[in-house]
């Protein structure tokens, strides 16, 4: 009853748009303070600082200025040049031209929301100068966007790891396979779109200027070699690597000789804002989380669900369908964080891996961010677009699908996100 009538507030507030950490954090009080007395809250200060001050959430505000860095460098342009040269030539090349940066991107950023606005702001113009339908470009570039979540490093999964007890590192090597997969497909989709409605070749094939855009992106390959060769060597942990990453990017950008401070300010405290709001929501989370293990939360769904079925793959089925519809009305740092502490014992009691299952939900809150109402990077990318919401989505309805099967392909074949991550750490 008692938690019933705390969810129920905190419903109340999210609708009247007090901010989700403040309503978690309010409603966790009122529920320690009825369940406990007042003398439960002496220590609620410290509890917030402990949980918010974790060694892995370094990584966060860390990735997040490495891409700041990147876009203010001129990185992100020579990324585009190059891609642009090996792969322009295709027809609706620049659509694949998109996707395979914004995956390149997130190698470094690690946030979608930083991705589609680094990219959009570049890219959708361009696009849509060359012929392309504001809606398609949207379209594309929030979904890639999306789907580079899973490209390690990765917030969500840093916040999942946290959340579940499970290695940051393990679960950046799991997404690596599925983005292929899932870059692959979105590349089809938007070579069947260019074929269906005639969209422009860009230019023909040309080795010189490969090379010459290959030269002059060059220094920008040295990013995720140190990213991701440092964590999967075991030279560095996750969040020692985003550390690299910033002095990398910052190196690389004075070789450059040209960052715009103007612009690395602004996507400094864009990139502030957005750590701000996540790390109140880590700090808002351990209050819930302590009145729901006190309260056997937990244990109870588990064991409501257990009763029903204790079929793994149709627990997975019925997870995944509770995630979607929560990725409908939470960003995904919220929904991890309200979330996953309850279904962690349910899916240890199953055999369901841990890892595996975080790149189940960090898929499922992927498609959470293409879909309305929240949908926080499709609008982002309607938004630099200048593009209806709606009709974005009609033709997103394509792209989604993409993520869809991926996310399926790695519920139900566990083989593909987890053969390297066994043959590398088990």
């Amino acid at each position: 009853m008692l938690v019933g009538i705390i969810f129920l507030a905190m419903v109340a507030m999210i609708l009247i748009n007090v901010p989700i950490a403040v309503a978690l954090a309010v409603a966790a009080v009122i529920g320690l303070v009825a369940a406990e007395g007042t003398g439960s809250l002496v220590s609620v200060a410290l509890d917030m600082y402990s949980g918010a001050t974790k060694f892995s959430l370094i990584a966060i505000p860390m990735f997040v200025l490495a891409g700041a860095i990147m876009n203010a460098a001129g990185i992100t342009r020579r990324l585009i040049s190059f891609v642009a040269a090996l792969i322009g030539f295709v027809r609706g090349g620049l659509a694949m031209v998109n996707i395979g940066v914004s995956l390149f991107f997130a190698e470094i950023s690690g946030s979608a929301f930083a991705d589609v606005a680094a990219m959009g702001s570049v890219m959708i113009p361009e696009m849509k100068k060359r012929g392309y339908s504001g809606a398609f470009a949207a379209a594309v570039t929030s979904s890639s966007a999306s789907l580079a979540i899973i490209i390690p490093p990765s917030i969500p999964m840093i916040l999942y790891a946290v959340s579940a007890g499970t290695s940051v590192e393990q679960l950046f090597l799991a997404g690596l396979v599925p983005g292929v997969i899932g870059a692959a497909g979105l590349m089809g989709v938007a070579y069947l779109f260019a074929r269906r409605y005639n969209l422009p070749v860009e230019e023909t094939f040309n080795l010189g200027r490969l090379r010459a855009a290959f030269f002059e992106a060059l220094p920008t390959f040295a990013l995720p070699i140190i990213i991701l060769g440092g964590i999967f060597s075991g030279i560095v942990t996750a969040t020692e690597a985003a550390g690299l990453a910033v002095l990398a990017s910052i190196l690389i950008g004075l070789w450059y000789r040209e960052t715009n401070l103007f612009e690395l300010r602004n996507a400094l405290l864009e990139g502030g804002m957005q750590t701000a709001v996540v790390m109140l929501l880590v700090a808002a989370s351990v209050l819930m989380g302590g009145f729901l293990t006190r309260a056997q939360i937990p244990q109870e769904a588990a064991a409501a669900l257990l009763a029903f079925t204790s079929n793994k793959y149709l627990i997975l089925l019925i997870l995944n369908v509770f995630f979607l519809i929560v990725g409908l009305f939470l960003h995904s740092a919220a929904a991890i964080i309200l979330v996953v502490p309850i279904v962690v014992p349910l899916i240890q009691q199953v055999g369901i891996d841990p890892v595996h299952f975080g790149l189940v939900v960090t898929l499922n809150l992927a498609i959470g961010q293409q879909t309305p109402p929240v949908a926080s990077v499709l609008i982002t990318a309607c938004s630099i677009a200048r593009a209806n919401v709606w009709e974005v989505t009609k033709v997103n309805v394509q792209f989604i699908a993409v993520l869809v099967t991926v996310l399926l392909l790695c519920t139900y074949v566990p083989a593909i996100p987890m053969f390297l991550v066994d043959a590398v750490y088990r």
